[in-house]
């Protein structure tokens, strides 16, 4: 649903308070389009927003969203591969994807288009997080404008959408919620959580989607050239909140520069230990060093390889990085922070242009990202390995109750069958 929030704004159903439903993927197996979190608005006159599938069960799942808005009731939809019936609605990768379905606004504590909308104004510079019920008690959401600092057991919202109503297991439930909820909050991610209920009343687990970003991760791009100008908007383009510093006034001032979320003119080394200092670097920070100069170079890579950050990367031939790294070794920088350099920077695409070295260096945060993650190989090619193309780490949490299936009359259920939801890392 979060990713739908940057264009609420504009889409045309959402001015005139038309009656929507939302299509939610809760469950992925195998090769997909796209991962679990993933959301499609559809208006009662059927405008859409947003995309499951790239196309190929969308027009199932309007069908489906329209009968939601006429009968108010939820419903589980899933689609697979059939070479059997080749006129069904299905996915040609071989994947499976298990839709959720539901009316906004239906109901007292329901997600409303208006609550959408207030809280993409907080997204993504400010993050924000969405808790949703996507069982047959579904429906009832909890918006979440802080979910680094959220806590679980002091949510009154959350304590009633996980229906625990004073119930003698009510602080068993909490705690359950607390551990599996938070880590995904504040680590700005999205996943499928099942928690055994507070009583008997209620068979089966309480299922919660969670979709949590925090503030974009930084950039910081030291060096106002070519280069830099080039890996300006590719950066914006993965999401970063992006900053180029350079010493010198008459290059860091140009219009071509503008872009930028934040412009420094400063000596590389002194801004970045201020930066650490004031608390704006973290373990999501990248730093790319394109000064491609020793006097700026090794007392900033100093600085920048010790400081818990994700990415490290500098600019320069073989013969440069022989150099700078001497230089470092000399200024006792440990062989161990030296490891975690990136030089000469970016994948090896064959790039020479500043054009092509900018998608070079792009292609090597997020094959880094997906590195760290355990989700990739990073940096290989898809044609020289196998196996499934989109990796999604498994998020599928259970806190040890399992029921037999239940349904209700505003449930509808077609996911026999789903194998393990999965979930999306998020920058």
């Amino acid at each position: 649903m979060l990713d739908l929030l940057p264009h609420l704004g504009t889409w045309r159903p959402a001015a005139p308070g038309q009656r929507c439903a939302v299509a939610t993927v809760v469950g992925a197996a195998g090769s997909v389009p796209r991962p679990v979190g993933t959301s499609m608005l559809v208006s009662e006159t059927g405008e859409v927003l947003g995309s499951l599938s790239g196309g190929c069960v969308e027009g199932a799942v309007v069908e489906a969203a329209l009968e939601a808005l006429r009968d108010g009731g939820s419903r589980r939809e899933f689609f697979g591969y059939s070479p059997e019936d080749a006129f069904a609605a299905g996915l040609t990768c071989g994947g499976g994807l298990e839709i959720h379905i539901e009316p906004l606004g239906a109901g007292p504590g329901r997600l409303w288009l208006d609550s959408l909308a207030g809280l993409a104004g907080r997204h993504p510079a400010g993050g924000a997080a969405l808790i949703r019920r996507v069982d047959a008690g579904g429906g009832v959401a909890v918006v979440v404008p802080d979910p680094a600092a959220f806590q679980v057991l002091e949510s009154a919202e959350l304590a009633a959408l996980l229906g625990t109503g004073g119930s003698a297991g009510a602080g068993r439930v909490l705690l359950a919620a607390a551990a599996q909820l938070e880590p995904l909050l504040r680590g700005g991610r999205t996943g499928l959580v099942r928690i055994a209920p507070a009583g008997d009343c209620q068979p089966e687990p309480v299922s919660l989607l969670v979709e949590s970003r925090l503030p974009a991760a930084r950039l910081l791009i030291f060096g106002a050239n070519d280069f830099g100008a080039a890996l300006l908007p590719a950066a914006k383009l993965l999401g970063f909140h992006v900053t180029v510093c350079d010493a010198r006034p008459a290059f860091a001032q140009q219009d071509r520069f503008s872009a930028a979320d934040e412009v420094a003119t400063a000596w590389p080394h002194r801004y970045l230990a201020d930066q650490a200092r004031a608390g704006r670097t973290d373990a999501r920070t990248a730093i790319c060093v394109l000064t491609h100069d020793p006097k700026f170079d090794v007392p900033l890579l100093q600085a920048a390889l010790g400081l818990d950050v994700a990415y490290v990367g500098a600019m320069g031939s073989r013969r440069s990085h022989r150099a700078r790294i001497d230089a470092l070794r000399q200024a006792g920088v440990a062989d161990g922070d030296l490891a975690r350099l990136h030089s000469p920077i970016g994948l090896d695409l064959g790039a020479v242009t500043p054009e092509e070295v900018a998608v070079s260096i792009t292609a090597e945060l997020v094959a880094s990202r997906s590195k760290a993650a355990g989700l990739a190989q990073g940096g290989v090619s898809l044609k020289d390995v196998s196996g499934p193309i989109h990796h999604y780490a498994a998020s599928h949490h259970d806190s040890g109750h399992h029921a037999s299936s239940h349904h209700d009359s505003s449930h509808h259920d077609s996911s026999a069958g789903m194998p393990e939801p999965q979930e999306a890392q998020w920058t």
